[in-house]
């Protein structure tokens, strides 16, 4: 070991030991989020009771007053929901999917967000044009394509086999983020095919999915033209078959019909937004932000994307209302709207109110946000946004929490989190870092996606680091640090 590593090691273990933990408070917050806990049946009633909170849909608008309702019954303030501009929602009405010959089958598939409804029930002979040279050759074959259901790549031969590795159990180097998608191969890439296959007035596209056994990545576009080509995500092995039955000259016929609804009546997004008051006269006015994000996709229930950590934060907020504790900062906890389509709900307040030099005060009134949402299970640890200051302290605030599954925190940085929406504004924002056993593979924005994958005590161990860090961070004498400027 080199002197100066020695020397780095001896200084992080120093800040630790001196980093003060309110052990008393901790104790409180454990025995009430352990012993009597409500986080099971909060994250019951958005997973089974709501399901899917896509946006813009009456059924996220359900969730947002719910939520907002349990932040009032636990005796927090200023509760209120904030709107930003997010356009019209979307909702499934109906959706057939069968193979009609030369057998029956009823098939897996799910239309994409925000999809337009098909022309009435589509019945006939799938035309595949996936092994089709280029867009030229699909243009030319216009006329088979009007109306009819289409086949539009070949078949899926790469799948979503591995998770991404756990930052929390190794040194080394890891990918941090959701893998890449792997699309077929077929004649018309990226967005181009949308023109092409509506201009040629095709009735249905569909397409494979990345996911093994049944798995569906579903998601979608709020910008869908109406006019667009409906398009259905379909089961890796059924939409193979159902190609290879075409390439054999079998007597393919399918059944497809959607029926599905803009939602324009409210255009309006929303954030839930609920607050402990601060009572110290000078650091009362300074905050600590705790997030996660209400919305979700649309194919399953959004149990580990991400209600579990909605349940978890407003459970946090349960446990600490009811221990009427007094922070010297105002804890504030906020519910996105918006984050699966671009962070939208978490950047718009953001924005409003602390971007730009008029809100610079505001801004430096944030003592630290703290963010809960890629990855299920317990929380091991959080993402340090390469902040060495900020994980000493983070490490002492973790070290109580090892007995419930904590591990350590990492100074890697994580993309495509609310999080973002205040590190862009040099706000110092971390998020959490939790399990990825079969996040990748099965549950990330796919039909499975379902509350049973999902552990009650993983949850209360949730609710309780959420209330501790947020606790532990409006009692600090100083802010959490922001990041050194890179030289």
């Amino acid at each position: 070991m080199t002197k100066l590593l020695a020397a780095s090691l001896f200084l992080a273990a120093t800040a630790v030991a001196q980093e003060p933990v309110d052990r008393a408070t901790l104790a409180r917050i454990r025995d009430e989020g352990l012993n009597r806990s409500q986080v099971a049946e909060t994250f019951n009633h958005l997973t089974n009771v709501v399901g899917p909170r896509l946006t813009g849909t009456p059924a996220y608008k359900q969730a947002a007053d719910w939520a907002e309702a349990r932040f009032r019954a636990y005796g927090l303030k200023s509760v209120r929901q904030e709107t930003f501009p997010f356009g019209r929602g979307w909702t499934l009405k109906k959706f057939v999917f069968e193979l009609t010959e030369p057998r029956y089958m009823p098939l897996i598939g799910y239309p994409e967000a925000w999809t337009p409804s098909t022309k009435g029930e589509i019945v006939g002979a799938p035309v595949y044009i996936g092994d089709m040279a280029d867009t030229t050759a699909v243009k030319a074959q216009a006329s088979r394509l009007k109306g009819a259901i289409v086949l539009q790549t070949q078949p899926q031969d790469r799948f979503i086999v591995t998770d991404r590795k756990e930052p929390s159990l190794t040194d080394d180097s890891v990918r941090i983020g959701a893998p890449p998608f792997l699309n077929p191969r077929g004649p018309i890439a990226g967005r181009g095919a949308a023109g092409i296959l509506s201009s040629a007035g095709t009735g249905v596209v569909l397409r494979p999915t990345q996911g093994q056994h049944g798995t569906m990545f579903v998601l979608g576009n709020r910008a869908t033209r109406d006019d667009a080509t409906p398009a259905v995500i379909v089961a890796a092995e059924q939409y193979n078959m159902i190609v290879n039955m075409v390439k054999a000259g079998s007597p393919v016929k399918m059944r497809v019909a959607i029926e599905s609804q803009y939602e324009t009546a409210d255009t309006n997004g929303y954030n839930i937004i609920a607050e402990i008051p601060g009572t110290d006269r000078v650091l009362g006015s300074e905050v600590v932000i705790v997030g996660a994000h209400l919305d979700s996709w649309h194919s399953a229930t959004g149990a580990t994307d991400n209600a579990d950590a909605s349940a978890s934060l407003i459970e946090a907020a349960r446990i600490l209302g009811t221990l009427g504790v007094k922070p010297r900062r105002t804890i504030r906890f906020a519910l996105w709207g918006g984050e699966e389509e671009g962070l939208l709900g978490s950047r718009a307040y953001a924005q409003k109110n602390y971007a730009g030099d008029a809100n610079a005060a505001a801004r430096e009134k944030v003592a630290v946000y703290l963010n809960s949402d890629p990855g299920s299970g317990p929380i091991f640890g959080w993402y340090m946004e390469e902040n060495a200051a900020a994980k000493n302290i983070f490490d002492a605030w973790l070290d109580p929490f090892k007995d419930l599954g904590a591990r350590r925190n990492v100074m890697a940085k994580i993309g495509n989190t609310d999080h973002l929406a205040f590190t862009a504004l040099g706000i110092p924002a971390f998020n959490s870092l939790q399990d990825y056993v079969e996040y990748d593979q099965r549950e990330h924005h796919t039909n499975m996606d379902f509350a049973d994958r999902v552990l009650t005590d993983e949850l209360k161990q949730n609710a309780v680091v959420l209330a501790s860090f947020a606790w532990m961070a409006a009692i600090r004498d100083q802010k959490i640090p922001k990041p050194a400027p890179i030289p």
